[in-house]
């Protein structure tokens, strides 16, 4: 588990690098061609309620501060799904994006976390490597829209941090997304 956690870092690292270095040189893609390269995959849209993760006012029953609900409820950021495989925006996606970067730009000074998720087919390497093509799908985009690429970041989480636990095709379709989260 510890070499299998070490080898994970690694890979990780060694792919920020390659990122930061190739990402540098290239000139922002246009809005009709960020995220593209395979087949356009079908884009679920989810309730505000799910987003959270909690129904509303749960989190102040808990003890949390309603700051913090609010902070951690922000129904402006809405996540976006891919088919199996698949890295490609929709237009269903393009236009939440399109939503994200307008809440994004009404609030300048908040920066941005973009996480790549998958379901659990594929190997774990896979899976971080296509949940980084998601986010950065969804980042490009993003800076396509005029949102500051200096504003947002990215991280995959490949298969790790499902939204459905289960195993089967809805909770997968479910874990094949991209996660906004304000950091700042």
């Amino acid at each position: 588990m510890y070499k299998m956690n070490l080898l994970r870092l690694v890979l990780l690292v060694a792919l920020a690098a390659l990122l930061a270095g190739g990402c540098a040189k290239k000139p922002a893609p246009s809005p009709e061609t960020a995220g593209m390269g395979m087949e356009q995959p079908a884009v679920t849209e989810m309730p505000s309620e799910e987003i959270a993760g909690v129904e509303e006012g749960a989190m102040t029953e808990t003890g949390v501060s309603e700051e913090a609900a609010a902070a951690t409820a922000l129904p402006e950021l809405q996540r976006i799904f891919f088919d199996f495989d698949q890295y490609v925006l929709t237009d269903e996606a393009r236009q939440t994006l399109a939503d994200n970067a307008a809440y994004l730009k009404a609030k300048s000074g908040a920066e941005l976390k973009i996480e790549g998720h998958c379901d659990e087919r594929g190997s774990d390497e896979y899976n971080l490597a296509l949940g980084e093509r998601r986010a950065l799908a969804a980042k490009n985009y993003l800076v396509s829209l005029g949102v500051d690429a200096d504003r947002l970041s990215i991280i995959s989480y490949g298969e790790e941090m499902p939204l459905d636990p289960a195993h089967d095709e809805e909770a997968w379709a479910k874990n094949r997304r991209a996660e906004f989260k304000v950091v700042r």
